[in-house]
């Protein structure tokens, strides 16, 4: 491997965040990760010398400057900031209290933010890092019943996309990590249910929830491909700002891209005609 680096990974007990722990020990970087218990800590520094937990909730806002300068600190400079804590909130918006909105912003955006601008003085400084938000085929396309985790990962993709182009003359990249389905648990024990109360949506929401509840465990995406894919983008030298993986992220991407190709076609006429 051509150099190491410190990776701080937020939320590594399982998913994505672990997988890329993983493969990231395995390349010889040193990985902070971190965790929402004592004993998840002792369990992922089990994995390696090279392995350092930090009990850290993403939504506790006042700890997280603390903790980073500790780990600057003790471990050393952070070379990448890995935001991968998030969960999944499903639910028809009609259905859906505004708390549960919070709570979905909070950890999957405000959360993502608030590591961001603990480990950005500190990149800038430095003249170098790598930031990588992981968003979802959800921040481009839309489906009924995952509502406000589709607007919490849309606004994580424009945030990552206008962030790097902020920083960009620092040397610090930013790169969105956009998943299809993989077989992680983010439809299983990670996800958050608003109960059904509405009958007027049974047609559009319930087979998309058995859709969703038979694929869970057989989705075609493999976590360890998507975490030595991230490493790709880590080592790169010209990261690429957006990052799509599996190739049903891509296909449903396109097809939306299409769409939306032809309605700007369609509705050409009225878009000018608000010139002059």
């Amino acid at each position: 491997m051509a150099s190491s680096k410190i990776l701080l990974i937020t939320g590594v007990s399982s998913g994505f965040g672990r997988a890329l722990a993983q493969e990231a020990l395995a390349a010889g970087h040193k990985v902070v990760g971190t965790v929402r218990s004592a004993e998840a800590k002792r369990d992922f520094e089990s994995l390696s010398a090279r392995a350092f937990g930090r009990v850290l909730d993403v939504t506790d806002f006042d700890a997280i400057d603390g903790i980073v300068a500790e780990i600057e600190t003790a471990v050393g400079p952070v070379d990448v900031l890995v935001n991968n804590a998030g969960y999944g909130h499903e639910g028809v918006m009609e259905e859906s209290p505004l708390s549960e909105m919070r709570r979905q912003f909070d950890v999957n955006v405000f959360g993502a933010v608030a590591m961001m601008k603990a480990v950005l003085p500190l990149m800038r400084e430095r003249r170098r890092g790598h930031i990588l938000n992981i968003t979802s085929m959800g921040g481009y396309i839309t489906m009924p019943g995952i509502t406000y985790y589709c607007g919490s990962k849309f606004a994580l993709e424009g945030i990552s996309e206008a962030l790097g182009k902020e920083v960009k003359a620092f040397g610090i990249a930013v790169t969105a990590v956009a998943p299809g389905s993989f077989r992680t648990d983010w439809a299983g024990r990670s996800m958050t249910r608003t109960p059904r109360s509405i009958g007027d949506y049974n047609h559009i929401f319930d087979p998309i929830r058995k859709a969703r509840e038979e694929k869970s465990g057989k989705q075609l995406g493999d976590p360890q491909k998507a975490a030595r894919a991230m490493l790709a983008a880590i080592a790169a030298d010209r990261p690429p700002a957006h990052l799509l993986l599996g190739s049903d992220a891509l296909g449903l991407v396109r097809d939306k891209l299409s769409v939306l190709e032809d309605e700007i076609r369609d509705w050409e006429a009225v878009t000018v005609s608000t010139d002059g």
